[in-house]
């Protein structure tokens, strides 16, 4: 009988949430639901001195915003609960204290001054193989220096004692067959001095107990899966050992190294899913929501840094990716993130959704600029008008502020220089053919038909009924801007401008 799938994300409340970490929430996701499987949050947050109040709740809205629902986690709860590792505390010592006893983990008394010391004098100093029996632990101290340290609580870690000479191997999902010399392996630090596990006990001990099945995880873990391997078969657990993928990792635009949240700031596009600002320096940290993102097309462009399905389709909705998703279709490569090609991908969702789709966020767009958008019919006329325009969210307003309030200023430059009193005649005979009813090609035929009986050229006036529309040179055709407007409206902005032309 094939086991159940069960998945998780575990990510560290520690700070903004990464679009990779985000990525690997999403192939969790979207491999359990292929797999009618579960999709467990779990936060690892043994690293107290890394905690961050708020992180967690952030990374909760993070996968809300991008419609990754957790069927288990510290909000929805679940039979494993606690999905806090500080809150499993408890759990974790009676499997260093196991691990001791087998002889496959020791205690290490060293003060940080001492490793110190030890990483001055040696370069790339490694505790392992080569330095373990020179420092002090319980395989270099006695048995009864061991017992009194122990009993006077003297500050100590314990460590997994790495096998001599030894190779330790798995099939990884992606990448076939991985293979590590454990003499090239630390030994890791599995207990803290402060009682609580680190990641790598923590890890497998709460994979055991949450029976997950399978694990997709980031390539910068690779060399800890030794570790992680020898602790499944130390603790007697290997015929349960789930299935492993180390997902590629998402690069910097020009492919030289994983891309970071500097490399963000200094080419100026954010590198996490939402906001952050940090609570001790109060420093802000923009998000793809803030910068206009929709949640579609952020969780499309992250499927397909590494993954595709084999053919030329891009756009994908939740669903697709769901029904198409395959481990054997995500790649070994790392993938080169496209700044550029984000926001295709953003313009292209923004094209494919109804107005009545944008309407909420618009006017949330709207309302963050201090402008209230009260006719619903009307907004979603100039969405549907506009919307083909705007790469970002945040464009809706730029590129539509104008039909909700008329323009403030003009770009004289562009008109003064060829205004005549011809064209001001011309203007104020078409204010008396407009009318509510018409469409934007009678007004556009009206529009000819009068230049030419003031022997005008349409060219040299389309430009300015824009500005006088519009305030500049931008926005949709200026006839469909003028039925949109109405009739009343297009005359008094007429009007109003040509005061400011003279």
């Amino acid at each position: 009988m094939e086991k159940k799938v069960r998945v998780r994300f575990a990510p560290s409340p520690t700070g903004g949430l990464h679009l990779g970490g985000v990525r690997t929430a999403l192939f969790n996701y979207l491999f359990a639901k292929k797999h009618k499987g579960t999709f467990v949050l779990r936060v690892e947050d043994t690293d107290q001195t890394r905690f961050v109040a708020g992180a967690e709740e952030y990374i909760a809205s993070c996968l809300a915003w991008c419609g990754i629902h957790p069927d288990e986690s510290p909000q929805v709860g679940g039979e494993f609960a606690p999905y806090r590792q500080s809150e499993r505390k408890p759990t974790y010592k009676q499997y260093a204290d196991q691990l001791i006893a087998d002889g496959f983990a020791y205690y290490a008394f060293d003060t940080p001054e001492e490793l110190d010391a030890k990483r001055k004098e040696i370069p790339n100093f490694l505790y392992g193989l080569s330095s373990r029996m020179s420092m002090r632990n319980s395989l270099t101290l006695s048995e009864q220096e061991v017992d009194i340290l122990l009993k006077n609580n003297t500050p100590h870690v314990v460590r997994i004692k790495m096998p001599a000479d030894e190779q330790v191997s798995f099939i990884d999902m992606i990448r076939g067959l991985v293979t590590f010399e454990t003499n090239l392996v630390d030994d890791k630090v599995l207990l803290k001095a402060d009682g609580m596990p680190t990641y790598h006990l923590a890890v497998v001990a709460d994979d055991k107990a949450m029976e997950i099945s399978h694990i997709f995880r980031g390539e910068e873990w690779l060399p800890s899966a030794p570790v992680h391997i020898l602790l499944w078969k130390y603790l007697g657990w290997e015929d349960e050992m789930p299935n492993w993928a180390h997902l590629p990792l998402i690069l910097k635009p020009d492919g030289n190294g994983k891309l970071s949240k500097r490399d963000g700031d200094r080419l100026g596009f954010p590198v996490y899913a939402q906001n952050w600002t940090d609570p001790k320096t109060g420093d802000t940290t923009k998000g793809f929501k803030e910068l206009g993102f929709m949640p579609e097309a952020f969780v499309n462009l992250l499927a397909m840094l590494g993954w595709n399905d084999g053919t030329d389709q891009e756009l994908f909705t939740m669903a697709e990716l769901i029904e198409k998703f395959s481990v054997e279709r995500i790649s070994k490569a790392g993938a080169k993130f496209d700044f550029e090609k984000a926001k295709w991908y953003n313009h292209e969702w923004i094209k494919q959704t109804d107005a009545a789709g944008l309407l909420d966020i618009v006017k949330q767009e709207f309302a963050a600029k201090e402008i209230i958008l009260t006719d619903d019919n009307f907004a979603l006329k100039v969405i549907g008008l506009i919307k083909d325009r705007c790469n970002l969210l945040t464009d809706f307003v730029a590129q539509s502020e104008y039909f909700f309030n008329a323009p403030a200023s003009y770009d004289l430059p562009a008109v003064q220089s060829k205004w005549t009193a011809e064209k001001a005649t011309f203007f104020t005979a078409y204010i008396l053919m407009l009318e509510d009813g018409l469409t934007a090609l009678e007004l556009e035929d009206k529009f000819k038909v009068l230049a030419a009986e003031h022997s005008l050229k349409p060219g040299e006036l389309m430009l300015p009924f824009r500005i006088m529309l519009v305030g500049g040179k931008f926005g949709p055709g200026v006839f469909d801007i003028a039925v949109t407007l109405g009739a009343e409206n297009t005359k008094s902005r007429i009007i109003a401008a040509l005061t400011a032309f003279e």
